[in-house]
Formats: structure tokens, sequence, C-alpha cells
């Protein structure tokens, strides 16, 4: 089963959600912003989670590039320009 990340960034703590493939949460934490507990965190689902969506208007390069770092397909999301058509 795939899996896909949105991380909701802010100052100085991040809101990480997993979902499967059929938009099921499987996993919805507030951590504080730190690269090694974001790893630990996305670590059970790491081999199966085909992108992670980050929301963020700023501070978000460590994150971002850490993320790329150890393998995970990462889309820097504005919020503001995003298109939903899901109803």
């Amino acid at each position: 089963m795939s899996f896909y990340s949105g991380i909701d960034l802010h100052s100085n703590n991040h809101v990480v959600v997993v979902i499967d493939e059929e938009d099921n949460k499987v996993m919805d934490k507030r951590i504080d912003n730190n690269l090694n507990a974001t790893l630990a965190l996305l670590a059970p689902y790491k081999e199966q989670i085909k992108s992670v969506a980050i929301e963020s208007t700023f501070n978000w390069y460590w994150l971002v590039d850490g993320l790329i770092e150890h393998g995970y397909q990462v889309e820097l999301v504005n919020t503001a320009a995003v298109n939903n058509t899901m109803a």
C-alpha cells in the first residue's frame, strides 16, 4: 500500500500526517521542529511514502533539504495557489 505525507510547518513545531492511498489517516502528530524527530516519525512508512507535501510560508529550508537528503520525494505547497477540486 502507498502512503502520502503532509506537513504543516510552523515557527517552532510542525504537524505530520500520513494517509494511505484510500485517504485513511494512519498517523497525525504535532512535534517540535527537529529533523531527527521527523525522520523517526516517518521511518515506519518510509518505503511506502510516495511523496511528502510541506506547507510553509517561511523556514522550510532545513526540513525540505533534510528530507530530500534522506531519500524522500518532497513537494513545497503554496496553499494560496492550490486548486481544491475535492468536494
